[in-house]
């Protein structure tokens, strides 16, 4: 009951702090014009930003490069997997952002790739031709309803966000049970935090794992890698909400996933 409240009391300062300091000062709703997203707390990000690299040379790029070596069934399987969990966040969203037909198929997709497909391993719903997959997240959901970004900020281990995405991140866990109410086999079994924990992180292993040679490519090669991976990321985001598939920068990671276009212009 404690974790709860103190997890709505974040959610709801998040959210007041963005409507009162959004990207340029106050909340402005822009339908078609690119926001202007302020780095407010720069000093601090740039803090958080290098022991996030310290902690990927450390451990998280050993690991992806080691999660390379494994046979390609494995990495596949896995990343069917987890993107068969990420179901369980887009299909509230597409219900949220009044896109009723899209939860509908997310749903079978689910059902399907859950059952036939062994717990998502297989992604039989793409060989029986399921619309292509598009994630999405409480993050998109504020941004469609017209909530600014905020400040953008940087966030241990996480890595790039927003106010607004990480106020959305919230959203995922104010039920208790990240992953909902689920039923595995048949009975009340529900999926604890700890699969949460560990699809999250199998999630960004993978992505990881895709972009060695892209993200140090992109180090050597920016002035400011930094500055660099901030740009990518805001672009992506706007991209994600506008569910803009024109003029979009040229794509690294041939799988959905978080900030993974690098911008060739």
């Amino acid at each position: 009951m404690l974790k709860k409240l103190t997890i709505t009391i974040i959610y709801i300062f998040l959210l007041v702090f963005n409507a009162n300091a959004g990207s340029d000062g106050e909340l402005v709703l822009k339908k078609d014009q690119p926001q202007e997203i302020k780095d407010c707390f720069e000093k601090l990000n740039r803090a958080t930003f290098a022991f996030n690299q310290s902690l990927d040379k450390a451990l998280i790029k050993p690991i992806a490069k080691s999660y390379r070596d494994l046979p390609d069934p494995i990495q596949k399987g896995t990343r069917n997997a987890v993107k068969n969990l990420s179901n369980l966040i887009t299909i509230p969203n597409n219900i949220l952002q009044g896109d009723v037909k899209i939860a509908i198929i997310n749903t079978g997709r689910l059902v399907v790739n859950t059952t036939v497909g062994l717990l998502g391993t297989i992604d039989v719903a793409n060989k029986m031709g399921f619309p292509k997959y598009e994630k999405e997240d409480y993050g998109q959901t504020l941004g469609k309803w017209g909530v600014g970004p905020g400040c953008f900020v940087v966030l241990p281990v996480l890595g790039p966000s927003t106010v607004r995405d990480t106020a959305g991140s919230f959203a995922n866990i104010l039920g208790g049970d990240p992953w909902y109410n689920i039923s595995v086999h048949g009975n009340n079994e529900f999926l604890s935090e700890g699969v949460f924990i560990a699809s999250r992180a199998l999630d960004g292993i993978d992505f990881r794992s895709n972009n060695l040679e892209s993200l140090d490519n992109l180090e050597k090669n920016s002035i400011d890698f930094y500055a660099s991976l901030r740009s990518l990321y805001l672009q992506d985001r706007e991209n994600k909400i506008k569910n803009n598939q024109r003029g979009r920068v040229d794509v690294i990671y041939e799988d959905e996933g978080d900030w993974e276009e690098i911008d060739n212009k």
